[in-house]
């Protein structure tokens, strides 16, 4: 099951500004809400395109093992779940 991540959109006068919350970073402002969403996704691609290549580059020349990291977001180290967030 792949897991998701938050977006969180405020009105302004100008229109919209719009974050990840899970991502620091991913963020954009925009005239409109449709506009806000389609520009996080690209700031949340180009984020990651940047790590991974800074990444490569750290790493270039040595030994490295890649694997797939999965998690579950709503679980805490213990196993419990987070306690559900109030949506303010």
């Amino acid at each position: 099951m792949p897991n998701t991540l938050t977006a969180v959109f405020r009105q302004v006068p100008e229109g919209f500004i719009g974050f990840i919350e899970e991502v620091p970073g991913a963020n954009t402002q925009a005239a409109t809400l449709e506009e806000a969403r389609a520009n996080l996704r690209e700031s949340v691609v180009e984020l990651i395109e940047e790590h991974r290549s800074s990444i490569a580059e750290a790493v270039k020349g040595g030994k490295v093992i890649r694997e797939s990291f999965a998690f579950d977001f709503n679980a805490s180290i213990t196993g419990e779940p987070f306690a559900p967030r109030n949506a303010a």
